[in-house]
């Protein structure tokens, strides 16, 4: 077994599920979806789009990509919750949140594709 291949595969699942996390709940309702979520996600999908950047393959390259997707959505749902609490002060209006919580669902789908490739590379691995 390869640790650097558990590492990677344990940081593509995790990010997905705790995108999973985040996006379940009634769209507009903040009580449903937790800043400090948010934050995990963010920093999850992160290190695992730093671990993306060691390999040199096609299917590598395709990972990164998926993975680079996933950060600009979720980067860009932390501007929209910060520039609504703190600079604008509006506040979690269920608009606010609706648009918080369709990024967060963009950057699922691409936590998605990022797995099901995984999950692709490894049934055709030959030993």
């Amino acid at each position: 077994m390869n640790p650097e291949k558990v590492i990677f595969g344990f940081f593509i699942v995790l990010a997905l599920t705790l995108n999973f996390g985040f996006f379940v709940g009634e769209i507009s309702n903040p009580d449903h979806h937790h800043v400090y979520e948010l934050f995990a996600v963010v920093v999850v999908n992160i290190i695992a789009t730093i671990l993306k950047f060691g390999d040199r393959t096609q299917m590598g390259a395709v990972l990164l990509a998926t993975s680079l997707v996933a950060v600009l959505q979720l980067l860009a749902a932390t501007l929209v919750w910060v520039f609504a609490v703190h600079i604008f002060e509006t506040g979690l209006t269920p608009v606010v949140v609706a648009s918080i919580v369709s990024l967060s669902g963009g950057a699922m789908l691409a936590n998605v594709v990022s797995v099901v490739l995984l999950t692709i590379e490894t049934v055709m691995l030959r030993r």
